[in-house]
């Protein structure tokens, strides 16, 4: 057992990410019942929809999983209470100070990690008393850092830094780029665009399908005066393009946002006017599996390469 296996009582150190449209309880208690660490994504959850995947995440696994939870959102307070009401007992943290809930959190029994995307932050999580870090490359898919700092340089600095385990995240989807990212220094992984492509994820088909033809270069970090998220490049992403064009206010890039984009996209399926929110290593994903076998499929890469590691010469 490692770090995380331990941590989470888990088989294999791999964490779902909590991703928003993708990640329900049917894609966390597959995962959690394939070995790995499911995550309920409750950024795109209203406070009871969020206690009905709990409950159905329960009866559909008797495994460990969490929640993640943006502490931007709106509804934090009610969303905790929910995650503490329902025996929750992992909770990954993002978007946000973890000074501010985990204390909470973890005066409830609660295990806590946090997102960041730097070394700095990573600092101020391990203060705040969180058990863990989820430490996420620009690569990664959806919300991002502003730093633009990639997951190989950000691993070795933030396992430089702190004392407790490092989870990586950000263009990781097999088991070589899993091996990779320990022998930096992780201790575990967590991996978001591969689940997103699963069958039990609960994105839209068209969704899923556009991930799988996705090619290298077809994904862009845009929006860094809002909020930096890294989408395929469609009909929504060339009219931010053409916006930039006129030196648009931070206003009228908000009024191009509009409401409820990533829903229209990820979850509607509408490939042209909606966020397709996704990583980088998408170019690598080419086909729709079962989270099981997505997650033996890992593992089986990882053993290969770990047998394959020791015979470089120089």
């Amino acid at each position: 057992m490692n770090k995380i296996t331990q941590l989470f009582n888990i088989k294999y150190p791999i964490i779902q990410g909590g991703m928003i449209w993708n990640s329900g309880y049917k894609l966390a208690s597959a995962v959690s019942n394939a070995g790995g660490l499911g995550l309920i994504g409750a950024g795109s959850m209203y406070p009871e929809v969020l206690r009905e995947h709990i409950q159905k995440c329960k009866k559909a696994t008797d495994k460990p999983f969490g929640v993640n939870i943006p502490m931007l959102y709106p509804n934090i307070e009610e969303i905790m209470n929910i995650v503490v009401d329902e025996g929750v007992k992992i909770v990954f943290t993002s978007a946000g100070n973890p000074k501010t809930w985990t204390s909470f959190l973890k005066s409830k029994g609660i295990t806590v990690a946090h997102v960041v995307s730097s070394s700095i932050f990573a600092l101020k999580a391990q203060e705040a008393g969180v058990d863990a870090i989820v430490a996420e490359g620009f690569e990664a898919g959806g919300h991002n850092g502003r730093d633009e700092t990639t997951t190989l340089t950000l691993i070795p600095m933030v396992k430089e830094k702190i004392e407790i385990p490092v989870i990586a995240a950000g263009g990781i989807a097999t088991g070589r780029g899993m091996l990779a990212v320990m022998i930096l220094g992780a201790d575990g992984v967590q991996i978001g665009s591969r689940f997103a492509a699963s069958t039990e994820s609960s994105s839209h088909h068209n969704f899923k399908q556009k991930i799988v033809a996705v090619k290298e270069g077809d994904t862009q970090l845009i929006l860094k005066e809002l909020a930096p998220v890294r989408l395929i490049k469609n009909k929504f992403y060339e009219d931010v393009q053409d916006l930039y064009k006129k030196c648009p206010s931070k206003e009228d890039l908000v009024q191009l946002l509009g409401r409820a984009r990533a829903k229209k996209g990820m979850f509607e399926g509408d490939l042209e006017e909606g966020e397709l929110e996704i990583g980088q290593i998408a170019g690598l994903i080419h086909d729709i599996l079962p989270v099981e076998q997505i997650i033996q499929q890992i593992i089986s890469d990882f053993d290969i390469a770990n047998q394959e590691k020791g015979k470089f010469e120089f």
